[in-house]
């Protein structure tokens, strides 16, 4: 399937039912389920932490990005860390050469290990973002990838446990508490 037909496909598919969300990834087309309250209000509070440590940047909620070798995948994201005016004119589908970082929290359903755990790294680091942040609600940690190579991913990957803090690496440079996700797991 062409990344064109793809678009058009996932533009229609979203202006019928605002609850669908749809990427391109590896070549496949990928569902996601509407989020529950839990994964919006751990999304918010997210959104608080960037803009409180740095007001010059935006994490943008559910984003679209052009992801993976030569732009091939469309992934979005549950949070776009960049600059504040950085997406004007940008359309559904993002440029990420000026993201500073892609965040994703995992859901309860079947796609999560392969969707946010392997595919989404590999088309983020081929994208060159700088870091991603994968809040996993499922195994309770925070991972934090950062040092993307388009080859062999993110050469970096640091884990740590809901409950303590862990320091996002430059360029985003902001340290979390992550003690506060701990109601948000369900």
């Amino acid at each position: 399937m062409s990344v064109d037909l793809f678009e058009r496909i996932a533009a229609f598919a979203e202006r019928e039912d605002e609850t669908v969300r749809i990427e391109f990834i590896d070549g496949r087309i990928g569902l996601q389920k509407a989020t529950n309250g839990n994964h919006s209000t751990l999304a918010m509070w997210l959104v608080r932490q960037c803009m409180e440590a740095r007001p010059e940047l935006n994490l943008y909620p559910q984003q679209g990005l052009k992801v993976e070798a030569h732009r091939k995948g469309r992934a979005r994201p549950d949070g776009v860390l960049a600059p504040v005016h950085y997406l004007l004119g940008q359309g559904d589908w993002a440029d990420p050469a000026g993201v500073l970082m892609t965040v994703e929290i995992t859901s309860y359903d079947a796609d999560t290990h392969d969707r946010d755990r392997v595919e989404k790294p590999r088309g983020y680091a081929e994208a060159g973002v700088p870091v991603y942040l994968l809040i996993d609600r499922e195994h309770a940690s925070v991972v934090v990838h950062s040092k993307p190579d388009p080859e062999d991913g993110y050469r970096d990957i640091h884990t740590v446990k809901i409950g303590d803090k862990v320091t996002l690496p430059e360029p985003v440079g902001i340290t979390l508490d992550t003690d506060q996700l701990k109601p948000y797991l369900d």
